[in-house]
């Protein structure tokens, strides 16, 4: 940037100046995550569990340590009361916030002239949430911040040889949300530092011009790095993280070559409409497409579990009519012979209740396919959010790779815009973690009913055919046909057909 000042919209930056925007937006952030546990705990999902929120970290809900419960049993003290407690967290950070912004307010009386004054408000606001997120007091939720602090400290610190928890793949993926967050915190640190203003963008000159950009990289750089542990570790050839890691890769040009944009427009004034006709431009926006729709198709195929991009069958699909599916909430024991993700309500004892089984969640009746084109086979979730989901990830995904520009920050009349866009952007990670969550419990669910199959295959005398354990999709679900539930696998289709009420 040039030496001189680039002023911000006047009356916003003396409403609601750059560091309140970010302590904004980090409390909206926990409220998601609360809303996210709350939310999966509703539909039937044990987030706690699925999360791997382990015991052994000393921070555990109600399970002593060592204690490995079910992957699908949602128990009060887990789920809903890491959700409440986040909760209250967010309630005491957000009181914090408000009761500074408040100050400064009526401090300023929204007068220009009193914004720098007062600036140091905004900077006693950031100090105490600082020190209230690290205090080691047992004050505002200490379990709650020190799993936190502890997951931030494996993402970032954790050594090649420890293995990587899906709560921690969740928590980094929520962070690169948060790049452009990150990025402000060392903006609004220039703003209240003695020389600097709240009204205008700090000049960056020297070593800083890469501040910006390096701290927008740093979310990008922790997943990448998670995606390569995850490859050294794996005992098969699945080269399935290698691509993973390209996705996060692709998201280092976007932000390095908006930073050398920047530099181009500051040291030779090239105006807006002359920056466009530049090679870097183009390749910067070559890089914005490649970024946007290839983590796009990640979400949708990979972090999702959704074939919408997986290529049809030749064979005639099967018939499904409607199947009350339990959720994944009970795990089936093959010794004491619990419910299963198969078992149907109508198959409990009489008189008997199962209160982990959520009647609601039912799929809709389909005469042409076993499961609706471009889903999959277990969907936990009401039919239509699926369709939702996907449109919105993708307009928003187009949107926030903008957002990565470097170049865009410091525009005149972009500040209010780029707030909503980031809020907008915490709004569709919102959306992603419950379908991210979902997917890996079904997807663990699909590999444990494999992996039980195979014994039984064996005790069975052998008649399955070689290919008998090489299911795909969902034919680890399938169970052997039997009176309760009339399920029957199709082995030469890998899938599972149900025909509801024939015997």
């Amino acid at each position: 940037m040039d030496s001189e000042a680039i002023p911000i919209e006047a009356p916003f930056a003396a409403s609601f100046p750059l560091p309140f925007r970010v302590l904004v937006l980090a409390g909206a952030g926990i409220l998601c995550w609360a809303t996210n546990l709350h939310g999966l705990h509703f539909l039937g999902v044990d987030a706690a569990s699925a999360l791997e929120f382990r015991s052994h970290d000393a921070y555990g809900y109600g399970h002593p340590p060592g204690l490995r419960h079910s992957l699908t049993n949602p128990t009060p003290p887990d789920s809903l009361a890491l959700a409440r407690a986040v909760y209250r967290w967010c309630i005491s950070y957000a009181f914090v916030v408000f009761a500074g912004w408040a100050f400064f307010r009526v401090a300023t009386r929204g007068e220009l002239a009193l914004v720098d004054v007062y600036k140091w408000i905004p900077a006693v606001t950031m100090l105490v949430v600082i020190m209230l997120a690290v205090s080691p007091f047992n004050i505002v939720e200490k379990r709650v911040r020190d799993m936190f602090l502890l997951a931030v400290r494996r993402c970032l610190f954790s050594s090649t040889n420890t293995p990587v928890y899906f709560c921690d793949v969740v928590l980094a993926d929520i962070f690169t949300s948060f790049a452009k967050v990150i990025g402000d915190v060392w903006l609004s640190f220039c703003m209240i530092m003695p020389g600097g203003s709240l009204l205008v963008f700090p000049e960056q000159s020297g070593w800083t011009r890469l501040m910006v950009p390096c701290l927008l990289s740093v979310p990008y750089g922790v997943r990448f790095r998670q995606c390569i542990i995850d490859y050294m570790q794996s005992t098969t050839t699945d080269k399935k993280q290698l691509y993973n890691a390209l996705k996060y890769a692709t998201s280092f040009p976007v932000i390095f070559l908006s930073a050398a944009q920047r530099e181009i427009v500051s040291e030779a004034g090239t105006a807006g409409a002359e920056i466009e006709e530049h090679p870097l431009f183009r390749l910067w926006l070559l890089s914005v497409a490649i970024n946007s729709l290839y983590s796009f198709w990640w979400d949708v195929a990979n972090d999702w579990g959704l074939e919408i991009f997986t290529p049809k069958h030749d064979s005639p699909r099967q018939s499904l009519k409607s199947l009350p599916l339990p959720t994944l909430q009970a795990r089936r024991s093959s010794l004491e012979g619990s419910p299963s993700l198969h078992t149907r309500h109508q198959s409990l004892p009489n008189g008997s209740s199962d209160s982990r089984l959520s009647p609601s969640l039912t799929p809709t009746s389909y005469s042409q396919s076993p499961y609706p084109w471009g889903l999959r086979p277990i969907l936990l979730f009401p039919l239509p959010a699926y369709p939702m989901a996907i449109f919105t990830n993708l307009v928003l995904r187009l949107t926030w790779s903008l957002k990565l520009s470097a170049h865009l920050h410091a525009q005149v009349s972009g500040a209010l815009l780029f707030f909503w866009l980031e809020l907008a952007e915490l709004l569709r990670r919102w959306v992603w973690v419950f379908f991210r969550v979902e997917w890996e419990c079904v997807r663990r669910e699909m590999e444990r009913e494999k992996e039980e199959r195979v014994p039984m295959q064996m005790r069975g005398g052998g008649d399955n055919n070689e290919e008998g354990d090489g299911y795909e999709d969902g034919a680890g679900l399938a169970l052997e046909m039997n009176s309760v539930d009339h399920s029957v696998y199709d082995d030469s289709r890998g899938k599972v057909i149900f025909d509801d009420g024939l015997p």
